[in-house]
This record gives C-alpha cells, structure tokens and sequence, in this order.
C-alpha cells in the first residue's frame, strides 16, 4: 500500500511543490518587496486551490467525469504557461507534448469504482451494470456470474444480493420493528441498496420512511438494481429521501423516530469514524420516541479486536442496555453483528412476536423473514449473542470513539487487513449467557428459544 501510494502521489507532490519557487522566480524582479511578492504569490496559489477544488469536486467531475476533469485541468496548465510564457518553439514543444498526455490521459476502469485496493486479486466473472462519479462517492453496480447483483462504493463492496448480506440487511430492520409495539416513524442513515430501508415497507403500522443519503447517484440506482430485493422503497409514498450528511441531519433535525438504523460504510474509510462516536450515539438517542430503538451494523470482517471493542464500547455509553446481534454465516460464526440499543431496559414477549407474524396483516413480514431463512420469530430471536452487562469486562479498556480523537478511525485502519471474524465472535459468545430477565413467554416457546440460541453458537 504505501508503495503504491508513493507511485501515484511521490512525483506529483514533488513537482507541485517545486512550482512555487519557480513562480515566485517567474515574476521577481529587484526592485519588488520579498515580503510583498510572497504574499501576493501565495495568496494567488490559495485562491486558485479553494476555486479548483469546489469547481473540479462539486461540478467537473459529477458532470465531466474524472477523465475529462484531468484532460481539462492539463489544457488550463497549458492556457497558464503560454500566458506567461513568451511564444518559442521551445514553448510550441511544450503545448503538443501537453496536448498529447492530455489526449492519453484514461478512462477510470469501473474495476476500480467498484473493487479498489481489491482489484488485482478480485476474480470470476463480473460485469457493471451501471458506474458513475458523484460529488461524494464513485459508484457501481455490477453482477456476479450473471446472477447476484453488487452495490460498490469508492472502491468498496457495501450491500450485496447474496444471501448473508440480504441476512444482516433484513435483521436491521426487522429486529427492532418488531421488537417496538408499533413502530411509525423510521430514520434510516445509509442508503446503500435500500435493502434495510425497504424490510420496513412490509411492516404495516409504518407510516414515515426517511432515509438521509448523502450521494445523491445512489437512491434511484438502487431503485433501479434492488427493486425487488429493497420492496420497491423508494417509490412507496411513505418514503422520503433527505440528501445530507447523517450528522448534519441528526443535529439539526427536529423530528423524532420510532427506530433509527445506521449501517455506514467501515470505519476505517475517511470521514466515517464521526458516525460511530459517542456524540453521535448521544444525538441519535435524542430523536428517539419513549420506546424506540436504535440498530448500528458493526462489521468483524476486515477488523480487529480493538476496533470492534472501541465500536461496541462507545454504543454502550450511549446505550447502556444495548445487545449485540449476530449475523451468522454458513459455518455458523459471525460475520457481522447488529448493536440493538434503546433507553430503557430490554423485555422481549417471545409469545407476542409470534402471534403477530401469524397476523394476515403480517403476512408480507413473514414473507420477508423466509427470504433471508428466517422461519419464524423465533428463529429471529435465536440471533441474540450477548448484551452489555456481560461484556463489562471484555471492554474494560476499551478506547471510546469521541469526536475530539476519533481513535476508531486509526484503530480500523490497523486492522483493515485481518480477518479474525470467528475469533472475535466466539469471544464475546464465551461472555454470554441466557438472558432470563430479558425474554418472556410460555415454556414451550422459551425452551425452543434457549435450544435455538444455543445451537448456533455450538
């Protein structure tokens, strides 16, 4: 990596930086003030910095494309350099070879978009669907052996159609809708493929759907890519789309919810840290109705212990009667796990759960359940890892994720390239225990969810 960083990057900061000195040359004379010329330099290099960078970021390259953004760029260098330079043929050598790299300069291969630092060992056989550079995220869709269809952000995979993504997907949604005992209003952070947002389009005391995205490209993509798996959401007349920064919105807004879920990208990318601190977790939990519930994807792929201790550890001090939820994968470890958090104590009826799944009203919740193998509330339930009280001691040292050292993004980018998913989960399962004060419902129903419980952690 830090090769590869300092063959795209090393040269250029080289060159950049040896073209002050040259222009601070290029208009020097004798008479002229050092002071003075520095400054009027400088300042002329600090304008044009804060102009190229919203001109080329929030216009050029959402409109033009990357390509045409770099070939645009090389024609303004030419344009400056025969402004200042007198006509030669040294200068007419210089604007064709210019010309040239500009002419050359590539296409962004969609592999890129969609697999980043992945793509020299990403194989099978993968075909975009759609690709396309907005003003806060690069974007692709793109199929797997012409079946599973894949949602890339930035060089990153964040949703997919693939069974255990469909899985955790789901789980975001229906774990606390049906948990809260008549959810109406629902914030979803994240839009990704929509999935999360649309398990609530099924659910039908729902009455107000907001999903705050901040690239305005993905919503109708994923509209268009995950129609079927994300229930058509964008288009159901109860949904809103709020194009914003998750923090902005949540400290602005004023609006309360039933149940705010939040699946952002991993914290080990640039700016996403700041959605997974305790002022974060504080803000989300003041736009929460008496009763409602907060869900917060936690990844244990591609991390470490210390990253996923700090990411639970901050959850749970904001909620402090937070569970954990498992994501489980084939061979039955975790992969991913879902935080559950609200203000007050968790009590779960199992026995309520399942008699309104046996509702007709129910009927497209239950459908939905079946698609990811859920088969019943039961086996939703099963899903329990652990809760707070049981890891007290396991996160004792912990480093809490605040605003003024956003240390998860440093600890997840140490661990960006681990793969201890098993080995963390078992971890915290050897802390857990049943949670008698938390579950309730006749024998039967208790007994097959303790046998439930336990078969997947054995």
């Amino acid at each position: 990596d830090l090769a590869r960083c300092a063959i795209a990057i090393l040269p250029s900061t080289i060159l950049w930086g040896a073209s002050f000195p040259l222009a601070l040359a290029s208009v020097a004379s004798g008479k002229r003030d050092p002071g003075r010329l520095v400054g009027e330099v400088y300042g002329a290099n600090t304008i044009g910095a804060i102009l190229g960078s919203l001109g080329f970021s929030l216009i050029l390259i959402p409109q033009a494309g990357t390509q045409h953004s770099e070939q645009i760029l090389i024609a303004l260098s030419i344009l400056a350099a025969l402004v200042i330079q007198r006509p030669s043929l040294k200068t007419a050598g210089a604007v064709v070879a210019a010309a040239l790299v500009a002419w050359s300069v590539p296409v962004i291969p969609w592999q890129l978009i969609a697999f980043g630092r992945r793509l020299a060992t990403t194989t099978g056989s993968w075909t975009p669907l759609y690709v396309a550079e907005g003003m806060n995220s690069s974007i692709a869709y793109t199929k797997y052996d012409n079946v599973t269809t894949y949602f890339h952000v930035s060089g990153k995979t964040e949703a997919s159609a693939e069974p255990f993504d469909m899985r955790l997907q789901r789980l975001l949604g229906h774990l606390p809708a049906l948990l809260h005992a008549k959810p109406k209003s629902i914030l979803v952070v994240g839009c990704g493929a929509g999935v999360t947002a649309g398990t609530f389009v099924v659910h039908p005391e729902v009455e107000h759907i907001t999903i705050c995205e901040i690239e305005p490209l993905i919503p109708p993509a994923s509209a268009l890519y995950f129609s079927r798996e994300n229930h058509n959401v964008m288009h159901d007349p109860r949904t809103r789309i709020v194009f914003d920064d998750a923090r902005h919105y949540v400290l602005t807004s004023t609006e309360k919810f039933d149940i705010v879920t939040s699946d952002p990208i991993h914290p080990w990318v640039k700016g996403i840290a700041p959605l997974y601190s305790t002022e974060y977790f504080e803000l989300v939990k003041r736009h929460l109705n008496p009763g409602g519930f907060v869900t917060q994807w936690v990844p244990l792929y591609e991390s470490n212990v210390e990253t996923v201790q700090s990411e639970i550890a901050t959850f749970f001090q904001a909620f402090p009667h937070g569970s954990v939820w498992g994501n489980l994968s084939g061979e039955g470890q975790g992969y991913d796990v879902v935080l559950l958090g609200q203000a007050e104590e968790l009590k779960i009826n199992v026995d309520d759960i399942e008699q309104r799944l046996g509702r007709p009203e129910y009927k497209r919740v239950a459908d939905s359940l079946h698609e990811v193998g859920f088969k019943s509330g039961l086996d939703l339930l099963t899903t329990y890892a652990v809760q707070a009280s049981d890891l007290r001691g396991w996160l004792r040292h912990a480093q809490i994720n605040r605003d003024r050292n956003l240390r998860l993004q440093y600890l997840a980018g140490m661990g960006l390239n681990q793969y201890l998913a098993p080995v963390i989960y078992e971890n915290m399962l050897q802390l857990s225990r049943f949670p008698s004060e938390v579950f309730s419902g006749s024998p039967q129903h208790l007994h097959s969810l303790r046998n439930g419980i336990a078969s997947l952690r054995y």
